[in-house]
């Protein structure tokens, strides 16, 4: 079974699925449709920025066909991946091989459009002798691209003019380039967690009085109340210069180590005889 015929796709088949239910000659599409679930596609490679399939039809050899998208300026793509970069979840789920869904926004602020708003801006070309297009076997390969994007998003990228690994090498090269200079001029947060790093806080081996503040104040001055907000150092500074999951593991350990200074220096400030 093909993925066109199952309920429920990724949103980029989908999308890719509803332009071809946008077309308005639909009984072009149906007999495609069928001869794409009957594994009439033979075989379909991508050379470049361009689909070529083999398609068996009424003839013993089967038909060739191609087809492609307006590809992007070598300017359009810098600016692409360098907003691409800025969000690490973008990075992340392209690596695990899933389209994310706001990724067309990042196009659209270049005023690009990742996927074609309708089928003529597809060229295609097929070498049977059937002067409409699409003729059933450019229509076949239409819908075995749903399939295709389905296993690899990275497909519609290539119809633009940009492979996985040409994208996936820039990503890189663009966050070791920011990664080296937040090393220079490091980020007030990234400072903060190699301090804390380096300190062990364990009340346990703190020294004597550590939380004890033992000059006289004005009762009638002093109002102790917890923060509402309940806002810690790494709330107001923002998001560490580092890779995703350390990120996420020294906030882990940094909130834990704040409520808890918090928490007894509350507790010291409450009680101070005990």
């Amino acid at each position: 079974m093909t993925n066109f015929e199952v309920e429920k796709q990724e949103w980029w088949v989908e999308r890719w699925l509803d332009l071809l239910a946008a077309y308005r000659f639909k009984k072009r599409l149906e007999r495609g449709r069928s001869y794409a679930r009957e594994g009439n596609v033979l075989s379909m490679e991508f050379a470049n920025s361009r689909a070529k399939a083999e398609v068996q039809g009424s003839d013993q050899q089967p038909y060739r066909v191609s087809l492609s998208l307006d590809s992007f300026s070598n300017e359009d793509w810098n600016f692409v991946i360098t907003k691409m970069s800025e969000k690490a979840i973008f990075s992340a789920q392209l690596l695990a091989g899933e389209m994310p869904e706001t990724i067309e926004a990042v196009f659209t602020a270049s005023g690009l459009s990742l996927f074609p708003f309708t089928l003529n801006e597809v060229r295609s070309r097929c070498s049977c002798p059937d002067k409409a297009n699409p003729c059933k076997h450019i229509a076949a390969v239409y819908y075995q691209l749903g399939d295709r994007f389905s296993e690899d998003p990275f497909i519609i990228f290539q119809l633009r003019g940009r492979t996985k690994n040409q994208i996936i090498e820039r990503l890189r090269q663009i966050r070791s380039q920011k990664a080296k200079k937040n090393l220079k001029n490091p980020h007030p947060a990234a400072t903060i967690a190699k301090l804390n790093l380096a300190i062990t806080i364990d009340t346990a081996e703190a020294p004597k009085g550590f939380w004890q503040y033992k000059e006289p104040l004005e009762s009638s001055l002093v109002a102790i109340v917890p923060s509402m907000e309940q806002k810690t150092p790494l709330d107001i500074l923002g998001g560490m210069p580092l890779a995703t999951s350390d990120a996420d593991a020294v906030k882990q350990y940094l909130t834990q180590v704040y409520q808890e200074a918090g928490q007894k220096a509350l507790i010291s400030a409450l009680n101070p005889t005990s």
